[in-house]
């Protein structure tokens, strides 16, 4: 499922990553990389807020829609 349908609250675990090469190495430079586990704060408005490890990062729903996670 893409991130922007993940319930929030609950940890789940990276699949893959479905943006160009730029951005993929962009993103897991932050944490996000394919098996990371990750909680999703909140996803109301134009933004996902994430918890990565033991940071918060916001991604723009349009990017959050090419990561996929279970």
């Amino acid at each position: 499922m893409p991130l922007t349908i993940a319930p929030v609250g609950r940890e789940i675990r990276i699949l893959k990553v479905l943006a160009e090469e730029g951005v993929r190495r962009h993103l897991e430079n932050l944490g996000l990389t394919t098996g990371a586990e990750i909680k999703v704060l909140s996803a109301s408005g134009g933004s996902v807020i994430l918890l990565v490890k033991n940071g918060r990062l916001a991604i723009d729903r349009d990017l959050a829609v090419k990561i996929l996670v279970a």
